[in-house]
């Protein structure tokens, strides 16, 4: 160990040398990864309704679809956008009632049940198909072209769209949230710390750890647009603690030694094992996300793991060789602390521990109730802006024209005509169903196979399979439309067992099933994990048993606020909540813990605690207020709820968790210090 520090110390030159041609590789390796925009992507690729939108994309060359609204155009008109919107690359075909109809029959020859779903008030409906999947680069590019070429007159819906509009609105804000997030970090690091330079050189460090991070990202291929928007703030939030320890160290370290680079060796030799230890159970925290069946989770653990890691890092090698670097600059620049004085209230705190403890005892079970009732969403389209285009298609698609949930049935096309008959009649008894349109339906309705192109015919029907569309009235991922969709499973099971139901209220059904499991899996995985790591870390029995109590109950009295405030949360936020706050804070009561434990060799409990407290409770204070300042400001800012919503709980639990560790946490370390003393493999204790 003490040749790595004085080999950094040695080579600071070379190290930032080697940083600069490292960031241009990192921002090379940002540009060549790819950010997905679709959360459905993520779901298990052998469940039905994912194996239903394989077979969309091979066999009926299907990948995607949208509707587009075309206001105040004439059937000519309408004839020759389709026209242009089929030369666009990655459109597979485009269908309105005009390739039935010709542009000389009226509307209103048709069925009122076909043409009130396809025609109303001068509106009319183009049904577009893409040959690649909703979210691939094919369809986004031709979403965009068809953008291009249309009107003001004309609206594009559907998940593409939708889609598109995410990706816009996220490239648009990320680079936001960053400055958002440095602004308020350093106004916290310029009062708390002293010297202005530090904080810039600080921030700066972990800047390129963030680079590091992304730019290594183009091993991974691709990153969800959530796990982009985050991953900065996140890290900023997680490692400032890192880089304020090691600058604290050093400080002190000079006042022992004449020469700068022997205090600072020293003082990565003191600061090492610490950030060892405590990024452990951050990387952990993270690292648990890739147990969720939903692989947005490993998405996001993955890049969150590995960016903590480099900010180890880079606290290690880059920032002791800026601070040696400049140190003559930050001398320039001292100043005096603006660091609040906490010793009133830690005397305060131990006097009264026995009431703080009664607090904490109190708010567990009515928080722990609240925690487990907040109400969560799973429409993706209530995360985004009302104003976007796709958010005003689909609400014109529902309110004028009754289409709110298409739901696609892949029927083998040797299944018998009156087999297929007798499944519609059934199907429409169904509540909510608003109609079934299958081909035999047509027939009934005087729309026979010929009168239709050969073009319109390959959309729905080819040699293995013959879709028929099922629209419902209820909303996607509603109690109603799952309900719904598990009658309706029933209906054409019974006919036969191979039909599919697919399309996005099916698939949010099944994100709904798997989001509920992964909730659990995640919190409890995540427990078990940081207490196998405090066991070893601590040496203890109770205190990781402890510990991880105060962090979890910080955890439930974060989410109740969302509760009682009748806050409805995105589905994401509250999975990925819990793991995150736990691994992130679980550090400041290891902090407490430790220095309390060494202060025990030689003191009374209580003497030791306010020791501790007077030790610690700034550092903390910092800390918190640093992870709170760096998601805080996004989190209000941010018009993708997916992204807003986590960073508001993330901050609010950064702050809940720092008030939690220097109150309960010093109670409960004082009212179990026998059972410690006995439980915990240390000769002081």
């Amino acid at each position: 160990m003490d040749k790595f520090a004085k080999g950094i110390c040695k080579n600071k030159v070379i190290i930032m040398i080697v940083t600069c041609v490292l960031v241009v590789l990192s921002f090379i390796g940002m540009s060549l990864t790819k950010i997905n925009y679709d959360i459905l992507v993520y779901l298990p690729k052998d469940i039905e309704t994912i194996k239903g939108q394989d077979i969309l994309t091979d066999d009926f060359n299907m990948g995607a679809y949208s509707i587009a609204i075309a206001k105040d155009l004439s059937s000519k008109q309408i004839l020759k956008l389709e026209d242009e919107i089929k030369q666009v690359d990655g459109v597979n075909e485009v269908v309105s009632l005009y390739d039935v109809l010709g542009t000389t029959v009226p509307v209103d020859m048709l069925p009122e049940e076909i043409s009130s779903h396809l025609y109303e008030d001068d509106t009319d409906l183009l049904f577009i198909t893409f040959a690649g999947s909703t979210s691939s680069e094919q369809t986004i590019d031709a979403v965009k072209n068809i953008r291009e070429i249309t009107s003001d007159k004309v609206l594009l819906g559907g998940m593409s769209s939708m889609v598109l509009d995410t990706m816009n609105l996220s490239e648009s804000e990320i680079m936001i949230y960053i400055v958002i997030a440095v602004v308020l970090c350093i106004i916290v690091l310029e009062l708390s710390l002293d010297s202005y330079l530090v904080p810039v050189l600080l921030l700066l460090n972990i800047g390129i750890a963030i680079l590091f991070n992304l730019g290594s990202n183009i091993f991974l291929g691709e990153i969800s647009y959530i796990t982009k928007a985050l991953v900065a703030v996140l890290q900023l939030g997680v490692t400032t603690d890192f880089s304020i320890f090691l600058y604290h160290s050093y400080e002190k370290k000079k006042k022992e030694y004449t020469n700068k680079e022997e205090a600072m060796a020293d003082a990565i030799k003191e600061t090492f094992t610490s950030v060892i230890g405590s990024s452990l159970t951050t990387i952990a925290g993270f690292l648990v996300l890739c147990t969720m069946i939903l692989t947005l989770g490993k998405d996001l653990g993955i890049v969150m793991a590995k960016g903590v890691l480099l900010g180890v890092v880079t606290v290690l090698t880059v920032f002791p060789s800026l601070l040696l670097l400049l140190d003559k600059y930050i001398e320039k620049t001292k100043h005096k602390s603006l660091a609040i004085n906490f010793s009133k209230l830690n005397n305060f705190i131990v006097k009264h521990h026995v009431a703080f403890f009664v607090i904490f005892l109190v708010l567990v079970i009515p928080c722990y109730l609240a925690y487990s009732k907040v109400d969560v969403y799973y429409k993706i389209d209530k995360s985004l802006p009302s104003t976007l285009e796709s958010i005003k298609a689909n609400e014109e698609l529902k309110d004028k024209f009754n289409i709110v949930s298409p739901e696609i049935l892949l029927v083998p096309s040797d299944m018998k005509s009156n087999d297929i008959n007798d499944m519609v009649s059934e199907i429409k008894t169904i509540d909510g169903i608003d109609f079934v349109l299958s081909f035999d339906e047509l027939k009934k309705l005087g729309i026979s196979e010929n009168m239709l192109s050969d073009d319109v015919v390959s959309v729905f029907k080819n040699d293995k399979y013959e879709m028929i569309l099922v629209n419902s009235l209820y909303e996607v991922a509603s109690d109603e439309l799952n309900n719904q969709i598990t009658d309706l499973n029933k209906i054409v099971d019974k006919y036969d067992k191979n039909i599919i139901v697919a399309g996005e209220g099916p698939l949010m059904k099944d994100l709904i099933n798997i989001s509920d499991t992964d909730f659990n899996n995640v919190n409890y995985s995540s427990i078990i994990c940081i207490l196998v790591i405090l066991f070893f870390v601590l040496k203890s029995f109770s205190l990781p048993i402890l510990l991880i109590a105060a962090i979890e109950t910080a955890i439930f009295i974060n989410m109740s606020f969302s509760y009682f405030g009748g806050v409805v949360l995105p589905f994401v936020a509250p999975i990925v909540l819990g793991t995150i706050q736990l691994g992130a804070t679980i550090d400041y009561a290891i902090l407490m813990t430790t220095n309390y434990l060494e202060r025990r060799k030689t003191m009374a409990p209580k003497e030791a605690m306010v020791d501790t407290l007077n030790y610690c409770a700034n550092s903390i204070f910092v800390s918190g207020l640093c992870f709170f300042a760096a998601t805080f400001g996004v989190g209000v800012y941010s018009d993708l709820e997916m992204v807003g919503s986590l960073c508001t709980l993330i901050s609010r639990g950064a702050i809940v968790s720092m008030i939690v560790v220097i109150t309960i946490v010093p109670s409960i370390l004082l009212i179990f210090d026998k059972l410690i003393s006995k439980t915990t493999k240390r000769k002081e204790c």
